[in-house]
């Protein structure tokens, strides 16, 4: 089983559970919704949500994912260019999720020293 991470604030989780499927921002601006591996994710977590207090680690299995799925390069947050020559390729789900693909539910917060640890799933 390949296993998916997505960081999210606990709030937004909990509307996607009363929607029925999990939606982002990102989805409507940029056509997905943003995931990773467990190797990318702490540096996904402490380049994007540094000071946050309020998330939560969606852990999905990929086979039960219903939108397309690909793995595809980064953008440079500080150019807003893909980064083609990267070999560290992000999975992103094009189109909402299925909330019957999110496994586990994790708190997701910083540790006393402000970094986060990659949480037992």
């Amino acid at each position: 089983m390949t296993t998916l991470l997505h960081i999210t604030h606990r709030q937004d989780w909990q509307a996607a559970q009363a929607a029925g499927a999990y939606r982002t921002p990102s989805l409507e601006t940029e056509g997905f919704i943003h995931c990773s591996t467990a190797a990318q994710v702490l540096r996904v977590a402490e380049n994007f949500y540094r000071g946050q207090f309020d998330l939560v680690l969606l852990v999905i299995d990929l086979s039960r994912v219903q939108p397309e799925v690909k793995f595809e390069a980064p953008v440079n947050p500080s150019t807003g260019q893909v980064e083609a020559d990267n070999p560290d390729l992000f999975p992103h789900i094009y189109g909402a999720l299925n909330l019957d693909a999110v496994l586990k539910v994790v708190d997701f917060v910083p540790g006393a020293d402000g970094h986060f640890v990659l949480p037992v799933f």
